[in-house]
């Protein structure tokens, strides 16, 4: 009986894993099958999930729609950047929260979890009068600065820096380990796999951000690739969903070859962890 019983709830468990998979694949499988079809057969009815004669022409279509190479240089250079900035920034205050009690810092910690309740369309208005008067609106620099730092990433830091036995950082210290070498060569290798999942969300969304680089651009040569795929649907009209989809999956492609190489990391650092 209890055979069966296991049998049962691995049978169940298996049927949720592959709904699970099928709602979020789905979606995809849809964009890829419109991206390579042509106009004509994007209205069919009921869809065909397969095209007769893949349309390859499709992505260079969208492609060369506007300016995509400076679209995506764009994207690559604010999401990497934001990234940089963030780790700059997270890192040392997630220590600083987390190793050490002064005066205050219960109050500073709760002022940063604070921010995370404030929607960024409630605060962009201060923060767009503020870049404009320092003459930032519609550059890199202008997209960078508002992300420099990371409520979420600090409190996700903060408490896998707690987790770290306080008798490594005090050994380190007997050897006379300045604080920023404990922090680099104790605390961040011990954090990894918690560092690149928070690399991985960070990238993912500031890779797919629209509302900012909407509201703080206005010229092409600092727009990011969301904005470039938005202007598809002006460009050839409501109708082509075969080249609107083509765009979104030029968009969608580096964050999927990204989360592999992520993914990868992640399990090995794991692997790493447990060995230990």
């Amino acid at each position: 009986m209890a055979k069966g019983a296991n049998m049962a709830i691995r049978a169940v468990n298996l049927i949720g894993l592959l709904l699970l998979v099928l709602i979020f694949a789905l979606p995809f499988a849809w964009m890829i099958s419109t991206s390579l079809k042509t106009m004509p057969e994007t209205m069919v009815f009921p869809p065909e999930w397969i095209p007769k004669n893949p349309v390859w022409q499709n992505f260079s279509e969208a492609w060369s729609s506007g300016p995509f190479l400076q679209y995506f240089v764009n994207s690559v250079v604010i999401a990497v950047c934001i990234l940089a900035l963030q780790m700059l920034t997270i890192i040392p205050a997630a220590y600083a929260f987390a190793r050490y009690q002064f005066k205050g810092s219960g109050l500073l910690f709760g002022m940063v979890m604070i921010t995370l309740m404030i929607p960024s369309q409630l605060i962009f208005l201060p923060v767009y009068l503020e870049l404009s008067a320092w003459k930032l609106l519609n550059t890199h620099l202008g997209l960078i600065l508002p992300f420099a730092s990371s409520a979420f990433g600090i409190f996700l830091l903060r408490q896998a820096f707690k987790q770290v036995p306080e008798e490594l950082i005090e050994a380190a210290r007997l050897d006379n380990a300045k604080e920023w070498k404990v922090i680099l060569n104790i605390m961040v290798p011990l954090v990894r796999p918690v560092l690149i999942t928070f690399a991985l969300f960070s990238f993912i969304a500031h890779w797919n951000d629209y509302f900012w680089p909407l509201v703080m651009t206005t010229d092409e040569t600092a727009r990011t690739l969301p904005l470039g795929i938005a202007k598809i649907r002006e460009v050839e009209g409501v109708a082509t969903w075969n080249i609107l989809m083509a765009g979104n999956l030029i968009l969608v492609l580096p964050i999927l070859i990204v989360f592999f190489f992520a993914q990868r990391q992640i399990i090995r650092a794991f692997v790493y962890n447990g060995v230990k």
